[in-house]
């Protein structure tokens, strides 16, 4: 899953436009968002976590209108925590989940989660009092203390890094991987399918249509969209120097750009370009040199994909971690370090706060539980993750307590399902609890694929496994996210997911972003919330709680692959937003089915002193 914060691709949202209203747009992989410009065609660019914006800007050319610059209403932060008949706000009502807990004077038990993502930073303010720490692990002697197989692994592990600390921050997708792995064995080549077992059968579909991604489809309407692209990002950086020079500051954010004024023809076009772009990504609050940086990177790797046809992904894993990928068994692999860099953190820093960030401290934002304590594992760089990397980050967070793992990204390709599969297996015998986003494509999963999915290849399906859309509010766009994925027998219940005010890296910062990544640890937060104070509940009873007391919004909702009203049973299986206070009150009736988990204190082993 691409963790850039541009992630562009190309689709026709609406067959019926004619040709010449295409549109062009950006799908971010852990969820993102989408800006409309239109120009021939509507650029949508999508960058993580915000808000659908359709204006008139011409985007090539630099001119906008007036109202393209006219904002929303605004949301407050925090605004996913709120009680609908209270606030007015769509939100999942937690301070009457808490009330109904006090009332109760129910003990509060320690819920561990893993979150298996791109990092986090580990000295942010909201953060450090929630970190799950191993306790056997003595910091930085080099030394595997508790002999799990990693070493210093305190805050959790890195299966991204390399023994001599370097690490995969970008790396290829997927469909380019599969498509010439098994591209010597299939291309060109007549295919007795009936021949096939079950599992080269995947193995062969699965390469088809990864060579319908790489090597088919219009190459010309995707070389004039790669053109269209790089046009894009020159011409914000000519007005982003334009505008460092009259603004008379090399560093400014949104905000500052928007209350700059000029008199300069050259100047005001170079604001409107700018501007135009910032706002309609909800990206104000971010810089100039974040925001262009996200783009560069999108369209970088936007080149990386038109050349994939002919040429390889580079190995980028393989010549940093040098594990024997191949070999399941070849698992200590990585190193300790679960942050790497601010821009490698930021997803996952922004999805732990939601869950767990600190509340009621005073500062920054509360998440949703609070007595958790997050475990890292970073195995989700910028490009595709891989299947080894997530199956064993599985392992590990049940080997070592977790009780809930939240996963916010997917991939359209698994060539490993199975190891993956045999790990969903492992962490349901273990009682852990599965929480996987949509994803952000606005596609229904009943007819397509994000991976990892609960259909195993043996097909059963797990107990332990929560698929969430995510939702929005009338006053943010609608009640579903415009680019969420949804479906009817696949996504189990929707989650707030758009503009959704988190930490992120950067010297205790934070940040509105959005996409099913934001939906899925409010979920995992809720699902650790009902395991504090009804610890026997198992996986499946945590899941059925949370589906059964989604509440309906009590009118039909956009469909968010073609915009018509439905009623959200249509979009998930519960049909409803999730609602902490109605998940409690149900949990609250129910017999668990298991002895409640046992949290040692989360300290870590001092050093002993010399002598």
């Amino acid at each position: 899953m691409n963790r850039q914060p541009f992630i562009f691709t190309t689709r026709q949202k609406n067959p019926k436009k004619p040709l010449n209203q295409g549109f062009l747009y950006a799908k971010c992989m852990n969820g993102n968002q989408y800006f409309y410009a239109y120009t021939n065609f509507t650029v949508k660019i999508n960058q993580m976590n915000r808000t659908v914006k359709r204006t008139s800007i011409l985007f090539f050319s630099g001119l906008i209108s007036t109202a393209a610059l006219a904002q929303k209403d605004e949301i407050p932060k925090g605004w996913h925590m709120m009680d609908k008949a209270t606030s007015g706000y769509h939100g999942i009502s937690i301070d009457k989940a808490y009330e109904f807990v006090n009332s109760k004077k129910l003990k509060s038990n320690t819920v561990i989660v893993a979150v298996i993502d791109s990092g986090i930073d580990t000295l942010h303010e909201d953060l450090k009092p929630v970190l799950w720490k191993n306790a056997k692990e003595i910091p930085g002697n080099g030394i595997d203390d508790d002999k799990n197989g990693y070493v210093d692994d305190v805050f959790g592990w890195n299966f991204l890094g390399g023994r001599d600390g370097k690490n995969v921050e970008s790396d290829s997708y997927e469909a380019a991987r599969v498509y010439h792995k098994f591209k010597s064995k299939y291309s060109g080549k007549t295919i007795d399918i009936s021949a096939l077992s079950k599992e080269e059968l995947f193995e062969y579909d699965m390469w088809k249509r990864s060579e319908g991604e790489i090597a088919g489809g219009d190459s010309k309407s995707n070389a004039l969209e790669l053109i269209f692209l790089k046009r894009a990002y020159t011409n914000c950086v000519k007005a982003d120097s334009i505008l460092r020079k009259a603004m008379g500051k090399d560093v400014y954010t949104g905000k500052e750009l928007g209350e700059f004024s000029s008199d300069d023809t050259d100047v005001k076009k170079a604001k409107n370009t700018l501007y135009g772009l910032m706002s309609g990504n909800d990206a104000l609050e971010s810089t100039n040199k974040d925001f262009l940086e996200g783009f560069g990177d999108y369209v970088s790797g936007e080149e990386k994909k038109a050349q994939a046809a002919e040429t390889a992904p580079t190995p980028y894993r393989a010549d940093i971690v040098k594990d024997n990928y191949d070999d399941f068994n070849d698992k200590f692999y990585g190193n300790s370090n679960v942050m790497v860099s601010n821009k490698s953190a930021l997803h996952g820093t922004h999805v732990s706060g939601i869950i767990a960030a600190a509340r009621k401290n005073g500062v920054g934002m509360d998440g949703v539980a609070d007595n958790v304590k997050i475990m890292t594992l970073r195995a989700v760089p910028d490009g595709d993750e891989h299947d080894k990397d997530i199956a064993l980050a599985i392992r590990y967070a049940v080997d070592n307590g977790a009780q809930v793992i939240n996963m916010s990204f997917g991939k359209g390709f698994s060539p490993e399902k199975k190891w993956v599969d045999d790990a969903v297996k492992y962490a349901e015998s273990k009682g852990v609890l599965l929480v996987h986003a949509a994803g952000n494509d606005a596609k229904n999963l009943d007819t397509t694929f994000n991976y990892p999915t609960p259909q195993l290849l043996d097909g059963s399906r797990p107990s332990n496994w929560l698929t969430v859309g995510a939702s929005g509010d009338p006053k943010a766009g609608g009640l579903t996210a415009s680019f969420s994925n949804y479906g009817k027998n696949e996504v189990d219940v929707f989650a707030p997911g758009v503009k959704i005010y988190s930490t992120v890296p950067g010297g205790n910062t934070y940040q509105n972003l959005q996409g099913t990544s934001m939906a899925s640890p409010v979920v995992a937060g809720l699902a650790a919330f009902i395991l504090q104070y009804y610890p026997t509940l198992s996986p499946a009873q945590v899941k059925m709680v949370i589906e059964k007391s989604a509440q309906s919004p009590g009118t039909t909702v956009k469909n968010p692959g073609n915009d018509e009203m439905v009623d959200l049973s249509e979009l998930s299986r519960a049909g409803g937003i999730v609602n902490a206070y109605e998940a409690v009150k149900l949990a609250s009736t129910l017999k668990g089915e298991r002895k409640p988990a046992v949290v040692k204190p989360s300290t870590t082993v001092k050093p002993k002193a010399k002598n």
